[in-house]
C-alpha cells in the first residue's frame, strides 16, 4: 500500500526533529502555543489589509511566498501536535469534515453563513452575506 502524502511529511518533520535532538523542547503546550504564535504571524500578513487588498496581495510572488512559509510553519507545528497527542491527523480530518457535512446540510447551508445551531433551529438567514 502506497503511503500518504501527510503520513510522509509526518515523518520527515520528526526526522528533522529528531535530527536536532529538539523532541526534549517539544512539550504539548509548548508546541499549542507555538502553532498559535505561527498563526499570529499569518494574520500578521493582512494586519492592515482590506479584503480585496488581501486578494490582491497573492499576485505578487514576494507576497505569496511569505504566505506559504507561515502557512507551512502553522503545518509544521500542527504535525507536531498530532503526533505528540497521538492524533491521526488524516482520520481526525475525515471525521471532523463528516461531523460539519451533517451539521450544515447543503440544503440548508448553501450561501448562508450561519452557525450549525441556527440552520438546524430553522432561524438561520439564507444568503446573509
Amino acid at each position: 500500500m502506497a503511503r500518504d502524502r501527510l503520513t510522509e511529511l509526518s515523518e520527515a518533520v520528526l526526522a528533522f526533529r529528531d535530527e536536532r535532538d529538539w523532541a526534549q523542547f517539544h512539550t504539548l503546550r509548548k508546541l499549542i502555543v507555538s502553532l498559535n504564535l505561527e498563526a499570529a504571524e499569518l494574520l500578521e500578513h493582512t494586519q492592515w489589509l482590506d479584503d480585496d487588498e488581501i486578494e490582491r496581495s497573492v499576485a505578487s510572488v514576494e507576497h505569496r511566498q511569505a504566505l506559504g512559509e507561515e502557512c507551512a510553519d502553522v503545518l509544521l507545528y500542527l504535525l507536531l501536535i498530532a503526533e505528540r497527542a497521538g492524533i491521526d491527523l488524516a482520520a481526525a480530518t475525515w471525521d471532523k469534515l463528516a461531523k460539519n457535512a451533517r451539521r450544515y446540510p447543503v440544503a440548508l447551508a448553501h450561501g448562508s453563513r450561519e452557525k450549525y445551531t441556527r440552520l438546524l433551529s430553522g432561524t438561520g438567514e439564507r444568503g446573509t452575506d
